[in-house]
C-alpha cells in the first residue's frame, strides 16, 4: 500500500500524537508499505524517515505556539501527493490540513480515514469557550462524515462521537513499545536528583494545560502535605499552566518536555504515576507508566477507566474529589507490598497493548476500505473491528 498522512505533529514535538504516529511508521518500514507526510514541521536532521515529510506552510497556535497550524494550498500540495500516488489518505487534525486531506482524496477517487486523538470541543469548556461547543459538534459532524471511517482510540471516545453524530466509528487502540518504558531504566542517581532518594516520587506527564484537571492534582498534593505525607512530586511536560501551578506547588520538580531514555528513565524512578486528566481520548501514559512498573491513580472518567481496573493496575478516585485522590496515594504508599502487586499488575496490563499487534489491525483497515473503493463503514462493522 501507499499511505499519505496529514498531520501538523510530528516528531520533535512531544506529545501522544507524535509517538503514536512514530511507533506506525516503525510498523510501515517494517513492513514494507510506502507512506508519505504533509505536516507543519520540519523535521530533524536525525529522523530516519525525514526524507518522507513535506512542510506545509504554517503558524502557531494561540494556546500552544509550539504547535503550529498548517495553511495548505491545493495548488502546491496536489502535485507532491500525486507524483506519490497514494492508495488511501489518513488525516489526523480536523484542521485545514486534515480538511485538505479529504478533498484530495475524494477528487482523486480514493479512500480517507481520519484517526482521532483530541477531543478539541470538549477543550472549548476549559478556555472560557463553551458557546461554540455546539458550532463545534457541528463542524465535527461535517469533517468526519466525509471521511471512509472515524477511528477512535478507546470505546469510551467511540460511543461519545456516535453521541454526537459521528457513526462511521472504529478502533484503533494504542499500545507501548516495552524496549522504551521498562522497570530496567530505574535509576538511583536519577532519583536523588529529583530529591527522592528517601522518599517516594509521585509522577505526572503531559500536557501544562487546564483541560489536564491539574487544579484537582494541585488540591490532592496540598491534601497530602497537610496530612504529613513525604513525597516528591515530579512533572513533566510544558503549557501554560506551569507557573500558576510551580507557584502552588512549590516543592515540586518541573523538568519540562523530556523524551527518549530521559523519560524512560523518570517513568521507571518514580514510585506511583498520578494522572487526574478526565479529558483523554485513550491515555498514552498511562500505558507507559504501566510498562515502567508503576501503579495509576487516575480519576473515575473518561477513557482512563478502561486502562486503569482499581485490583490489578492503580486506583480511580471520584472526578469531584481531590481529596479522595489524595486518600488513594497515601493508601498505597503505606502499603509496599499492595504497591508492589499492583506493579506487577501494570506491567501484564502493559503487555496486551503491543504496537506491532495494533497497528497490524490498523493496516487491515486500510486494506479492507481500499477493497471497498472507500466507502463509509457500515454501522455493524465499526462496532466489531
Amino acid at each position: 500500500m501507499r499511505i499519505a498522512y496529514c498531520t501538523e505533529s510530528l516528531p520533535p514535538l512531544v506529545d501522544g500524537v507524535t509517538r503514536t504516529l512514530s511507533e506506525l511508521v516503525a510498523t510501515l518500514r517494517e513492513t514494507g508499505h510506502e507512506f508519505t507526510f504533509l505536516s507543519a514541521v520540519k523535521p530533524d536532521p536525525g529522523l530516519l524517515w525525514r526524507d518522507r515529510v513535506h512542510t506545509v506552510p504554517s503558524v502557531p497556535f494561540p494556546l500552544y505556539p509550539y504547535y503550529r497550524v498548517c495553511l495548505p494550498a491545493a495548488r502546491t500540495l496536489d502535485p507532491v501527493l500525486d507524483r506519490f500516488g497514494p492508495d488511501i489518505v489518513h488525516v489526523v487534525t480536523p484542521s485545514l490540513l486534515g480538511l485538505y486531506g479529504v478533498r484530495y482524496a475524494r477528487r482523486r477517487g480514493i479512500p480517507v480515514v481520519a484517526s482521532f486523538h483530541t477531543d478539541f470541543v470538549t477543550l472549548f469548556r476549559y478556555y472560557g469557550l463553551r458557546s461554540l461547543e455546539g458550532l463545534g459538534h457541528h463542524l465535527a459532524r461535517r469533517f468526519y462524515g466525509q471521511c471512509a471511517v472515524t477511528l477512535a482510540p478507546s470505546r469510551y471516545q467511540a460511543a461519545k462521537l456516535q453521541t454526537h453524530g459521528i457513526d462511521n466509528v472504529a478502533l484503533w487502540q494504542r499500545g507501548v513499545n516495552p524496549a522504551s518504558f521498562s522497570p530496567a531504566f530505574r535509576s538511583s542517581e536519577l532519583r536523588a536528583q529529583l530529591g527522592g532518594d528517601d522518599v517516594p516520587i509521585l509522577l505526572y506527564v503531559g500536557r501544562l494545560g487546564r483541560e489536564k484537571n491539574l487544579h484537582y492534582l494541585a488540591q490532592a498534593m496540598q491534601v497530602l502535605a497537610r496530612q504529613g505525607d513525604r513525597f516528591k512530586l515530579v512533572i513533566v511536560g510544558q503549557g501554560p499552566m506551569r507557573r500558576a501551578l510551580a507557584e502552588r506547588l512549590p516543592e515540586a520538580v518541573f523538568t519540562g518536555p523530556l523524551e527518549g531514555e530521559e523519560l524512560s528513565r523518570c517513568y521507571a524512578s518514580a514510585d506511583l504515576f498520578v494522572f487526574p486528566s478526565i479529558a483523554e481520548t485513550f491515555g498514552n501514559v498511562v500505558l507507559e507508566a504501566f510498562a515502567s512498573g508503576l501503579p495509576v491513580i487516575g480519576v473515575d472518567a473518561g477513557s482512563v477507566r478502561e486502562l486503569v481496573n482499581p485490583t490489578v493496575n492503580g486506583r480511580l478516585a471520584p472526578a469531584d474529589s481531590p481529596a479522595a485522590f489524595a486518600d488513594a496515594i497515601h493508601s498505597l504508599l503505606q502499603r509496599p507490598a499492595e504497591l508492589s502487586r499492583l506493579g506487577f499488575g501494570a506491567r501484564v496490563t502493559a503487555a496486551q497493548y503491543r504496537w506491532p499487534d495494533v497497528n497490524r489491525r490498523l493496516l487491515e483497515q486500510y486494506e479492507r476500505l481500499i477493497a471497498a473503493g472507500g466507502r463509509r463503514v457500515e454501522r455493524a462493522l465499526a462496532v466489531a473491528v
